[in-house]
């Protein structure tokens, strides 16, 4: 089934990401990574996956893809649709979702390593409303040794998120007040913990089951079925988000190229 693809590249107002700022440029998707901007990575990865027909981006001011040749040649081609963020990251989903046909993957901006086998493989999910992608440590590890600091454990594994989110269905959308005022699971719990339940929080932050069993308990509270993808391409799970990173990315499309 061919879905719709967002890419949430907004910011905070009245903000400025270091990358960008330390770039002399308005937004972080802009930045360059490996010689275009960070953007041009993740829709190049989208036009070319077979699930995806139409993108739709969300970005504070719709006028900068201007100055990225791949959004204005999909544009052109009438896939591609910019869509003013919002105040915080749960508004700007629903408003850039609003006219979107199912199924919806949703990603970001610095998510410059997906590739389009990655985003066919999440729409595999059975009977599933909502898929959420990691990778493995070893995994994430192996793709670069210092692409990735911080990992989930459970109690079969330690993994990654991997930013990529399948969203099946119009009612599947409650999943998304996880994210309200931020998604960053491990900095900012409290967050989340009318969404997800204070057991549950607790038991997805200190690994007390495998990473299926604490999704079967994500189902049950949500009453739709929420299923974790594993990516086996641990560079997926590396986003662009400072110099350290940045860095780590552009090694990873070296190799690559090699």
């Amino acid at each position: 089934m061919t879905g719709t693809a967002i890419v949430m590249a907004g910011r905070r107002e009245g903000t400025i990401d270091p990358l960008a700022a330390a770039a002399g440029l308005a937004d972080k998707c802009l930045v360059p990574v490996a010689g275009v901007p960070m953007i041009a990575h993740v829709l190049g990865a989208l036009a070319a996956a077979s699930s995806i027909g139409r993108i739709i981006v969300s970005i504070n001011d719709p006028a900068l893809l201007d100055q990225v040749p791949a959004a204005k040649a999909l544009i052109a081609a009438g896939r591609l649709t910019a869509v003013p963020a919002r105040h915080n990251l749960v508004d700007s989903l629903f408003a850039a979702i609003e006219t979107a046909a199912y199924p919806v993957l949703v990603t970001t901006a610095d998510n410059v390593l997906l590739t389009p086998a990655a985003i066919d493989a999440i729409g595999q999910t059975d009977d599933a409303a909502v898929a959420v992608a990691f990778a493995r440590r070893a995994a994430v590890l192996a793709a670069h040794p210092d692409g990735q600091r911080r990992f989930y454990r459970f109690r079969d594994d330690s993994y990654s998120n991997c930013n990529s989110y399948w969203i099946g269905t119009p009612d599947a959308l409650r999943a998304a007040e996880v994210f309200r005022s931020g998604g960053q699971f491990a900095k900012h719990p409290w967050r989340i913990v009318r969404a997800l339940g204070l057991y549950n929080l607790i038991a997805f932050r200190f690994g007390l089951g495998t990473l299926d069993a604490t999704f079967v308990r994500f189902s049950r509270r949500f009453g739709f079925r929420i299923r974790p993808v594993l990516y086996d391409d641990g560079a997926i799970a590396i986003d662009v988000d400072n110099a350290r990173t940045l860095a780590v990315a552009e090694a990873i499309f070296a190799a690559r190229a090699r």
